[in-house]
């Protein structure tokens, strides 16, 4: 039995949306050894798509590996996720990965831990450290992979951004571009969720990454795609919202994914089969997404001064752009000139905020609503 609406992972199938037009582009990067990079707002559904399109490639000549580096702090803690998990996911039994770890890599110490958990996989650590092997030496394992199997191979990298908070960052960067710009049988697709850090590693002309691939720039998904979607998923529950209302939880989530499918199920659960969605139960539901979602918004706020606080209250009262202006300053207690340089810094490096042309907006829309209704005063 399908689950009607899907958040907080990524989805498939039958509540998989839209995507055509960027799925196959994906797919033919894939197929053609393109590197990608694929960069969007988080909760508009990067994971769900790349993870669609490995799927889809499974009965092709192509082996696709999708690793999330969201843990690695450190240089050396990303080339020992990368490759366990490229090991994992090319051995040809998984009994025989520690037996083509040696094959490909000298010098290991490896550890294996299960949990307890029946079915749970098996963690691997390889031992790489700067006194066993080079970057070159670790960053090589996955080409000559390839070249053994007689297959191209795609690595996706979750969670991207994380190279850019690592110390040295942009000489690790240039490590990376150096060894992976000359594989031939090996292509990338590298996506996060911090949008300010993948602009900073991709889209800057000084930073080792620039035009390392094709660019994606992932847009939210149709009004009308998503209306379609939650008429047609509470009737195959024998319940019935009318495309009206489904379009209000479109405009409250500003069509972001994951909140879409949330505030979907919120309304979804409300109601019995047989019965009508009214007006009644989205008020309801969207009461109920902000207090379901208080306790990470809490935490988003919590570190922000007083002055990082009133900026974002200048934001959702409407102001956008001209944050210098006396009068602006003055009205939502900015403090100095100065200070408005430094406060859009820190708030687009949280991604809080983000730039949309000349202007500024709060980054996600329902934190935007729930920062309006309770600390705007």
């Amino acid at each position: 039995m399908c689950k009607k609406f899907v958040y907080g992972v990524a989805v498939s199938d039958y509540n998989f949306i839209g995507r055509e037009v960027e799925t196959k582009r994906l797919m033919n990067n894939f197929r053609g050894g393109i590197n990608t990079i694929l960069m969007s707002p988080r909760r508009l559904g990067k994971t769900s798509l790349v993870m669609r399109v490995c799927e889809k490639l499974k009965s092709e000549d192509i082996i696709t590996i999708y690793l999330d580096i969201f843990g690695c702090k450190s240089e050396y803690d990303f080339y020992n996720r990368l490759t366990s998990e490229v090991l994992k996911q090319t051995a040809s039994k998984q009994s025989m990965w520690l037996e083509e770890a040696k094959e490909f890599l000298y010098r290991l110490t490896p550890k294996i831990s299960f949990s307890p958990e029946p079915n749970s996989d098996f963690a691997i650590s390889l031992g790489i450290t700067p006194k066993t092997h080079t970057p070159e030496e670790v960053l090589e394992v996955v080409e000559k992979i390839a070249i053994k199997r007689g297959k191209r191979i795609v690595v996706c990298i979750d969670e991207f951004q994380q190279i850019g908070e690592m110390t040295d960052s942009k000489h690790v960067q240039a490590r990376l571009r150096s060894v992976w710009q000359h594989q031939k049988y090996v292509s990338y697709c590298l996506f996060g969720s911090k949008h300010h850090l993948m602009s900073s590693i991709f889209l800057h002309r000084s930073m080792p990454f620039y035009q390392f691939g094709d660019l994606i720039i992932l847009d939210k998904i149709s009004t009308a795609e998503w209306v379609e979607y939650i008429v047609s998923h509470f009737a195959d529950g024998n319940r019935a919202i009318s495309p009206a209302l489904a379009e209000e939880i479109c405009s409250f989530t500003d069509n972001y994914s994951a909140y879409v499918q949330q505030l979907s199920w919120l309304v979804y659960t409300q109601k019995e089969e047989g019965e009508t969605v009214d007006e009644t139960d989205i008020k309801q539901a969207t009461d109920d997404l902000l207090a379901t979602n208080e306790v990470l918004f809490m935490q988003m706020v919590e570190p922000l001064s007083e002055y990082q606080l009133n900026f974002l209250r200048a934001i959702t009262s409407g102001v956008t752009k001209d944050f210098g202006l006396a009068k602006i300053r003055e009205k939502y207690q900015l403090g100095s000139y100065s200070n408005i340089s430094r406060l859009q810094k820190a708030l687009l490096e949280r991604d809080l905020i983000e730039k949309r042309g000349t202007e500024l907006a709060i980054t996600d829309p329902v934190f935007a609503k729930w920062f309006q209704r309770k600390m705007v005063f």
